[in-house]
């Protein structure tokens, strides 16, 4: 038997076109060298220069932005001065009571905490009182495994750096030790710049002490595990925290930002395993700030777990038009260059902020966006008509993202309301709807709703702000939801479009045609 010859070259057609298409593949492919494309000593083509030419208009845009932490904070005077006189007790190394602080989005909640934070920490080293603050964002880290390990990882981080940092000090002890002629010489040594040095020096009389403290640590460095974010019991992530909060003696405050959302996500367990840690730490102690923009998310907690958690409440009001126009002429002036905006520019954005509940989040977000159009348009000043431009792309960038990040079901109602929009109806109704979805869902393999299903995700959708639906009464036909877009039909359509589910569907038309189908 002859033995088939495998690794011939392609002497067929199709391996022809084929080896051809793998070449064309090659040509086109993105992961492109760039180095052999442009010559390194050749001059550039100006794509940026023209740009650079431009006098700027932002002199420090981070200002502008939710992370940035400001030193001062118009209107919360009140707020942060009542955080102080209760954190204050962890300076004096006690237990400071447990905060719950509430209010609506961009009234200055967490800002305000972490200025509170970082100034207590700033304290504490001035005073060299062990005080520490960890953050955890609840909207991203939104489960008690999650919490526990992210808390356990920033502990052991710090509790390696503290022990290699003794180890390299009490090495300079025993070097120093091995060539003074008395202990009493190194601890009196005031040629010795590192206190830290000093200090070692008179806890220790010899090379062999210092020796064996330094195996203790090392034997202490060897044993720190990080937790993987998933993998482990929840009882060996928890054991693994308290071993390293307690690690030395400390007050730790934990500002837990959303916690309405772990709550939601998770439950009351974390809160509870956080809030009754005390009564079991030896060296450490703890705090829990937490912070909602639900006043209600309490209800959902036990008892044992409210009590605990709500020992102090603070409650940030929303700001109003004056105070927000105060808050963005203090970023402003650092956050442009000077005279880079009309008098008519903070107003305005303030006056938008104001109908979103006192939203300052919102009104720097909407100063900042106008100032980029601004800086884009290569205009001299931030005008009026660079705010309303940013209120228009803000808002259609909210609705861009509430669409993409709608359920499939929801996704197939919208859809069919855009299609008999764009095709000329008017005040549609339920019923057309639904025969529409229906449709929908045949052709792309959905599970069908029953209509009144259908009218409750019509009413989220309502609630969105995405429609605008009306009960109309039909007499003896009875009553049907009436609806019309309130968002951007086009922007709309491709958003649900780039699903892959309702991309796939290539002729909508007959869909339309079947709203009025009764079966």
């Amino acid at each position: 038997m002859t033995k088939e010859n495998t690794d011939s070259e392609p002497d067929s057609a199709a391996d022809a076109d084929d080896s051809t298409a793998a070449r064309d593949r090659s040509a086109t492919s993105t992961n492109l060298d760039f180095d052999t494309m442009f010559d390194e000593n050749e001059e550039s083509q100006g794509l940026f220069d023209d740009l650079l030419a431009s006098e700027p208009i932002f002199e420090n845009k981070e200002v502008l932005r939710p992370s940035y932490t400001p030193h001062e904070l118009p209107h919360r005077n009140d707020q942060i001065n009542r955080m102080a006189t209760i954190l204050v007790s962890a300076l004096r190394g006690d237990t400071p009571s447990n905060i719950l602080i509430y209010g609506k989005t961009g009234t200055g909640k967490t800002a305000s905490a972490k200025f509170v934070s970082q100034e207590l920490e700033s304290t504490s080293q001035k005073y060299d009182v062990p005080c520490e603050v960890e953050y955890i964002n609840c909207e991203v880290t939104d489960t008690q495994y999650r919490v526990l390990a992210q808390l356990a990882n920033k502990f052991i981080d710090k509790n390696e750096a503290r022990i290699e940092s003794k180890i390299e000090n009490l090495e300079a002890v025993r070097d120093r030790l091995q060539s003074a002629d008395t202990p009493s010489d190194l601890a009196n040594d005031s040629d010795d710049t590192d206190e830290e040095v000093r200090s070692l020096a008179a806890e220790y009389d010899d090379v062999a002490a210092v020796d064996a403290a330094i195996d203790d640590l090392e034997a202490d460095l060897a044993e720190l595990d990080p937790v993987p974010m998933t993998g482990w019991p929840t009882d060996r992530v928890y054991s693994t925290f308290f071993e390293a909060v307690d690690y030395h003696e400390r007050v730790v405050v934990i500002m837990l930002d959303e916690i309405d959302k772990l709550v939601e996500k998770s439950g009351d367990d974390t809160l509870y395993n956080l809030s009754r840690m005390n009564s079991e730490l030896t060296n450490s102690r703890i705090s829990i700030m937490g912070i909602s923009n639900d006043l209600k998310f309490t209800d959902f907690l036990d008892p044992r777990v409210k009590s605990s958690l709500g020992e102090e409440e603070i409650v940030f009001p929303p700001y109003d038009a004056t105070q927000l126009r105060d808050i963005l002429q203090h970023r402003a002036d650092v956050a442009f260059k000077s005279e880079a905006l009309t008098s008519d520019v903070i107003p305005l954005c303030a006056a938008f902020a104001a109908q979103e509940h006192g939203d300052a989040r919102r009104a720097l977000d909407l100063l900042r966006t106008a100032g980029e159009l601004a800086e884009r348009s290569q205009a001299d000043l931030i005008e009026e008509t660079h705010v309303r431009q940013a209120q228009d792309k803000i808002e259609l960038d909210r609705v861009v993202e509430v669409v993409r990040t709608l359920p499939t079901q929801s996704k197939i109602v919208l859809f069919s309301i855009i299609l008999l929009e764009k095709n000329g109806v008017h005040n549609i109704n339920t019923g057309e709807v639904f025969n529409i979805y229906k449709r929908l869902c045949e052709e792309i393999d959905a599970d069908v709703l029953t209509q009144r299903r259908v009218t409750d995700l019509i009413s989220e959708l309502d609630m969105l702000g995405i429609v605008n639906a009306v009960v109309v009464s039909k007499g003896r036909y009875g009553r049907t939801k009436e609806m019309n877009l309130s968002v951007p039909i086009d922007e709309t359509e491709a958003v649900l479009l780039s699903d892959s589910r309702l991309g796939d569907i290539d002729n909508v038309q007959p869909f339309v045609q079947a709203r009025f189908d009764n079966d």
